[in-house]
């Protein structure tokens, strides 16, 4: 059964377990928002393979003339497989903590330090992750997009500038039609657009001033900023940096935004069956041993079906 974190979290009676999937869904769009396709067990050898078809083309149709037969095009896909991987992290408190009375504190403490990074870690990867680069890891969306029909704008002569006040009144008309184009690559309305904060507030003020910028509330009732209704998501830093997701090229200054549609038709990710997508294990003080670990972990990839339910608009001049 395919579900999403706040499903997830209905399945457990564990208030911990509920506290740290309300955490992993704080503060991260896509954790609140992305489906779990909870299907994957242990094949031979011990892996956590899944399997998809993921299509390239899209379906074409035509006229035919009286007798005569219509020619075959048949939609193009791929078999791609994705490994589950394991991803999070330890902490470690010692057991004089808990005789001075701050026991609690820490470990909630340490717990969500453990989550704010694993959450970054798999934004930082949904965007950017390439096995190529990191065995362990999954590949993201940046790198299934690049060379695809759906990266627009990445030959173009000069980039798009947005970099001052100035820049943006003199171009945004020349953005919004270019968002245009590169909307209608996609095989439908995106449920998010990806990108850093410089970029950010380039986009909502481009949505100001052409009266497209809309605003809503997440579930957890905080504003979120839209461009004609479409989120616009500050994809954060970079695990343990302050270094944002979707970079900006300190000598060019431009940058890339991307647009993505959520679903099973499109991208989601993939769990183990039968088992939270999300799981904590809290220090043990009852037992022998000076340093007692917790720790916390999540095992996902991400997974995407079809080429058009992504895509990225590159040369964007921010700054």
């Amino acid at each position: 059964m395919a579900v999403t974190l706040a499903q997830a979290k209905l399945c457990t009676q564990d208030k911990i377990a509920q506290g740290v999937i309300d955490e992993f869904r704080k503060s991260s769009f896509i954790l609140d928002n992305i489906i779990f396709d909870d299907v994957v067990a242990p094949g031979g050898g011990g892996t956590l393979t899944y399997g998809y078809q993921r299509v390239i083309t899209q379906p074409s149709a035509a006229f035919r003339a009286v007798n005569a037969e219509y020619t075959a095009a048949n939609n193009t896909i791929e078999r791609y497989t994705t490994d589950l991987v394991p991803f999070g992290g330890s902490f470690e408190i010692d057991r004089v903590l808990k005789k001075m009375g701050s026991r609690l504190s820490m470990i909630q403490f340490q717990l969500l330090q453990k989550i704010k990074a694993a959450k970054a870690l798999f934004c930082n990867s949904f965007i950017n992750g390439d096995t190529g680069v990191d065995e362990n890891s999954f590949d993201g969306v940046d790198k299934a997009v690049t060379g695809s029909s759906t990266e627009f704008n990445a030959s173009a002569e000069a980039p798009i500038d947005l970099s001052t006040s100035i820049q943006v009144d003199a171009s945004y008309k020349e953005f919004l039609d270019s968002m245009d184009e590169f909307l209608a690559l996609l095989d439908g309305k995106p449920s998010f657009l990806g990108m850093n904060s410089k970029m950010k507030a380039k986009m909502t003020a481009v949505a100001r001033r052409a009266n497209y910028l809309t605003r809503s509330e997440d579930a957890f009732g905080r504003p979120v900023e839209g461009y004609n209704g479409i989120p616009i998501i500050d994809m954060g830093d970079k695990e343990a940096s302050t270094d944002p997701i979707v970079s900006t090229d300190s000598d060019s200054g431009e940058t890339s935004l991307f647009a993505v549609r959520l679903g099973l038709d499109g991208v989601h990710a993939a769990s183990q069956e039968g088992a939270l997508p999300v799981e904590t294990w809290l220090p043990d003080f009852t037992t022998a041993g000076a340093v007692k670990k917790g720790e916390v972990e999540m095992v996902a990839a991400i997974i995407i079906k079809a080429t058009k339910a992504a895509g990225v608009f590159r040369r964007i001049k921010v700054q």
